[in-house]
């Protein structure tokens, strides 16, 4: 029996729901949806999904302090049997939230909502989206031991804001210098994916070691380049294709083996678009 989790930027709740993101949704049939940049009050959430058909889906939401920014939602069909939000310190700013599920295969699932900082090079916002990546680092290393020892397995999900490698960015090299395509920030995925490049050599060849996650957007997605997920609302870059692959799907290594497929879903025209972001939507066996 298939299993659907959708993640998604809605990029304020409450405008994706003026543009039509309610009906893509519900046409997706989903099982779980994560959002990341909710922008709104529980009562704000609450008043999107009045009505539709997931109103009465169980809600796992944590609001910036912020007012206006951020936020970070689980929903789903069934009622989580636990709840855990923030990071480290990071507990009142909205971008990180983690709910267990029950699963007949793996005992428990962990889905988390993540948005990262877009971050600002050689910048105080770039020191902090650093210290907020060395706590994913550490989270991400429970979770590993804990799949390791078959107790559960994990599924990071959401607004990353890291282009992992060239074709995860349509202008790479414009952009080597700049917050998403950072050297360091990439190098977390490297070591998480077991992707990464000996960037010492001469002639940079691929790491060959296996990580303990598995980016689902890639594996079903092939060499690339792309398929991109946030293109700007400015000029023709949604036009020209010209995007950044920063929305994933990142399971433990057991949990990506039952991964059947990953769509990512763009609008078929600017007109249509209902977030600047695309919803990556990944099915289980």
């Amino acid at each position: 029996m298939a299993y659907t989790i959708t993640t998604v930027n809605v990029n304020g709740i409450r405008a994706a729901v003026r543009r039509g993101g309610i009906e893509w949704l519900t046409a997706a049939e989903p099982d779980v949806i994560t959002m990341q940049e909710v922008r709104g009050s529980d009562a704000h959430l609450d008043a999107a999904l009045a009505g539709t058909a997931f109103e009465g889906w169980h809600r796992a939401h944590a609001v910036s302090d912020a007012a206006g920014r951020a936020g970070v939602a689980v929903l789903s069909r069934v009622e989580p049997d636990a709840l855990r939000v923030g990071l480290d310190d990071f507990t009142t700013d909205g971008r990180w939230i983690e709910v267990d599920l029950p699963s007949p295969q793996h005992g428990v699932l962990t889905v988390v909502s993540a948005y990262v900082h877009t971050g600002e090079a050689d910048t105080d916002k770039q020191v902090e989206k650093m210290r907020f990546m060395d706590a994913m680092k550490q989270r991400f290393a429970e979770f590993a031991a804990r799949s390791a020892a078959d107790e559960g397995e994990a599924l990071i999900t959401g607004d990353l804001n890291v282009a992992h490698r060239d074709v995860d960015i349509k202008n790479w090299k414009g952009n080597v210098k700049k917050s998403g395509f950072l050297p360091q920030e990439r190098a977390y995925f490297d070591e998480w994916l077991g992707h990464g490049w000996d960037r010492d050599a001469a002639d940079p060849s691929p790491i060959s070691h296996d990580g303990d996650w598995v980016d689902l957007g890639r594996k079903f997605g092939g060499d690339g380049p792309g398929p991109y997920t946030w293109w700007s609302w400015r000029g023709k870059a949604f036009d020209n294709d010209s995007g950044w692959r920063i929305d994933y799907q990142l399971a433990t290594r057991r949990l990506a083996e039952r991964a059947d497929s990953a769509l990512v879903g763009r609008a078929p025209t600017y007109a249509e678009r209902w977030s600047d972001h695309a919803p990556l939507t990944v099915t289980f066996s």
